[in-house]
């Protein structure tokens, strides 16, 4: 006999008392047969009636590996009023598997399920040939008072295959909910989203799946390419829909024409390079080159990401990652070359200074995504962007799918990268104001060519990237449209400066490329 914390005896042909229902399991028996899947079934659906919601989200956790761990010999569906469960049998070869339910009645079978609420299919890929193991259903219904959360009808919808994770997979899990008129009509500012509810944060996430609002069929349909408990919940767009659409259209334009202009940079340089060896040159035409490789991988991305295939979508997010690292790591780059400029002015020699920068500029990033690579090889792929609140269809991009990792390499790092490019921003209009006040007054245009210098020096620095900290709240629209527009055309800007600078330096004499107190020109 195994005895549970809650009064659930486990001696086999004896019934289970489920009366001691707030008491919390201490474990999950590693086989479970239907009497004790229904028990935990009934303390959980007791639980919603009293207690709190962290209680009852440790139940369903415990639920669900209840559920997975029943023994039975052919499929069973359980029905405890707000619960839902069904339990599917696979034996011999598995060819994917259709499941409709309603609040009432739950089949895997070609039977057509009155009033039905949820419907799922399941791909062939989620098991392998000849593999017996069990397919977990459940649908939830949460009482009316946790309605706060967004949920659309407080439906859940669990997904699990025994003693097995499932992720990553191409031929994705489908599910459809109703989402009815009368619903749409008293959250009218709000618009569906498909997500997943993580048991560790506590939280849902949209990352894994797509959304398609089939608005004629009053329905939205969930694809996700994992399982887990899932819902579609009720969100508030964080722009419009024209507004989505007009920055689509600046961000297109914005980057094919930096696109172009750092195309022609390069080109200038590749045919001019002879009249000079400026050092400040070649590291603004090292940050072109990653510019051009950040505009080549981002414009195809979501085309790339709507293919069949993942092999090219996959090379498109490493290649997107690598060169927005890069972009980043130069913009350093520039900073620290300023610094030396600015505020170093004393005679420095570096041996092989550029191809140290190099090394760093374009090594320090293939370093983290090597590392990624061998730490989760699956987590480049396609990512969810927000959906269409008109037809609610999700977009998808080839990028960085792990959450964290793309919190530190690309939030994290350019946060640093900012704050020390701002702070060398600060140092050069110091340094500026004080050349100005040790020249003449009667100098006529120091002023616009000081702030042309500075202007310049912010694109180089990469500081307008720094608009999207200060996009929140109100200034969230504004600032998206600043953003989109400044940064889409760095690549313009920066042709503008590649010209100035040449103008300004085709009469001078080559500078050592291993002095750097010679290139105070830049």
């Amino acid at each position: 006999m195994v005895l549970l914390t809650g009064g659930l005896s486990m001696n086999e042909g004896t019934k289970y008392s489920c009366s001691n229902y707030t008491q919390v399991l201490s474990y999950v028996p590693s086989v479970v047969d239907v009497d004790g899947a229904r028990c935990w079934m009934e303390v959980v659906n007791e639980q919603f009636k009293t207690e709190n919601l962290s209680t009852i989200v440790k139940s369903v956790e415990m639920l669900e590996r209840f559920l997975e761990n029943t023994a039975l010999n052919k499929t069973t569906s359980i029905i405890v009023e707000r619960l839902v469960a069904h339990i599917f049998r696979a034996e011999g070869n598995f060819t994917g598997l259709n499941i409709s339910a309603s609040q009432e009645r739950v089949t895997s079978d070609s039977d057509h399920v009155a009033n039905t609420t949820v419907k799922v299919h399941l791909p062939k890929e989620l098991l392998k040939t000849n593999e017996n193991n069990t397919i977990v259903f459940c649908m939830i219904t949460s009482p009316e008072k946790y309605g706060q959360l967004g949920i659309l009808d407080g439906r859940i919808v669990g997904l699990a295959v025994s003693k097995k994770r499932v992720s990553g997979l191409r031929d994705k899990v489908n599910f459809s909910v109703p989402l009815q008129r009368p619903t749409l009509e008293s959250q009218a500012d709000k618009q569906p989203s498909c997500q997943f509810f993580n048991f560790s944060t506590n939280k849902f996430y949209r990352d894994g799946c797509t959304t398609e609002w089939k608005r004629d069929e009053g329905r939205v349909v969930c694809s996700c390419d994992h399982l887990t408990y899932f819902a579609v919940l009720m969100v508030s767009p964080s722009i419009s829909e024209s507004d989505q659409k007009i920055l689509s259209y600046i961000t297109l334009i914005g980057c094919s024409l930096s696109l172009f202009f750092l195309v022609v940079t390069i080109v200038l340089y590749a045919t001019q390079r002879g009249k000079g060896t400026d050092i400040s040159l070649k590291v603004h035409i090292n940050l072109s080159v990653a510019l051009i490789l950040l505009n080549l991988h981002f414009l195809p991305s979501q085309q790339v990401a709507a293919l069949s295939s993942s092999g090219p979508c996959i090379y498109v997010a490493v290649l997107l990652h690598y060169s927005l690292l890069a972009t980043f790591t130069w913009t350093a780059i520039e900073g620290f070359h300023l610094y030396l400029l600015l505020v170093r002015v004393f005679n420095i020699y570096v041996r092989r200074y550029l191809l140290k920068l190099s090394l760093v500029g374009w090594g320090f990033p293939a370093v983290i995504v090597i590392v990624i690579a061998i730490i989760d090889k699956d987590t480049y792929s396609r990512v969810t962007l927000h959906p269409s609140k008109t037809n609610g269809t999700a977009v998808e991009m080839c990028y960085l799918s792990n959450d964290v990792m793309k919190l530190v390499t690309t939030v994290g790092l350019f946060g640093l990268v900012f704050v020390f490019n701002l702070g060398m921003l600060a140092v050069t209009m110091r340094r500026l104001r004080s050349l100005r006040t040790e020249q003449t007054s009667r100098e006529k245009g120091r002023a616009r060519r000081d702030t042309c210098t500075v202007l310049g020096i912010t694109c180089l620095l990469g500081i307008t990237w720094g608009i999207i900290f200060f996009s929140f709240g109100q200034l969230t629209t504004p600032g998206l449209y600043l953003f989109c527009v400044l940064n889409s055309l760095q690549g313009f800007f920066i042709f503008l400066w590649f010209c100035v600078f040449k103008w300004k330096t085709e009469d001078s004499q080559p500078d050592s490329d291993t002095h750097i107190t010679n290139t105070r020109s830049a």
